[in-house]
């Protein structure tokens, strides 16, 4: 019998293009606290990272009231723009096709590690046809934000996959240092938001059809 090993998978920025949503809320949230949004480029470098988090790096001088108000500004503008069917970020080119090919492997698990909460997932499962898919979901509401390896740790025990037989699929450093904090291997995609020079994973990759190989280089087939 095959060892079981398994793949997470981040979701901003490496499995759905959600740049357009993610900053016509942020444009919201300031509005709604009479606050300049930061540049663009500056808004999609915090992708990943819980909200809180978020905000205290975008708007340090603020006090922590107001980086709540942020917050919660911004969950109701992105449910808001999700139930209205605005601004609904894509799957990337070729996503879904991987994922079928590696759901389709009984020696393959899949997981998620997001900044989303958990709301926030559900809303992207269902939209893309991806409820069920994934053995573990791990989000921003139950653990510390990443670079913290606590989504990679918590998913390699609810699956039983040892360190040695998982990957991180990403498109962020925050994404990258979380799985070398957990001691698991790294996979990094250049269709992000982070530069791909910054990333410095195990493996880089250009396209989705390239992400099974490069699962089976780094953590086996058999």
């Amino acid at each position: 019998m095959r060892d079981l090993r398994l793949v997470i998978f981040d979701v901003d920025g490496t499995l759905v293009d959600s740049q357009a949503e993610i900053v016509a809320a942020m444009r919201l949230a300031f509005a709604a606290e009479d606050l300049v949004m930061p540049p663009r480029t500056q808004v999609l470098s915090i992708v990943g990272l819980s909200l809180a988090e978020a905000f205290a790096r975008l708007v340090p001088a603020t006090d922590a009231a107001q980086r709540h108000r942020l917050v919660e500004a911004y969950k109701n503008a992105f449910v808001s723009l999700r139930n209205d069917n605005k601004e609904m970020g894509p799957l990337f080119p070729g996503a879904l096709a991987a994922l079928e090919i590696l759901q389709g492997q009984d020696h393959t698990l899949l997981a998620v590690a997001t900044g989303k909460s958990r709301r926030g997932l559900d809303k992207v499962l269902d939209r893309h046809g991806l409820t069920g898919v994934f053995h573990s979901e791990q989000v921003a509401d139950h653990h510390p934000s990443k670079p913290h390896p606590a989504m990679v740790l918590t998913a390699i025990a609810e699956t039983g996959v040892s360190a040695e037989r998982a990957v991180m699929l990403g498109d962020t450093t925050y994404d990258m240092d979380m799985a070398r904090a957990a001691g698991i291997k790294t996979i990094g995609v250049s269709w992000g938001y982070h530069p791909a020079e910054t990333l410095k994973p195990d493996i880089m990759i250009d396209e989705f059809a390239a992400l099974p190989g490069a699962v089976d280089a780094l953590i086996g087939a058999e």
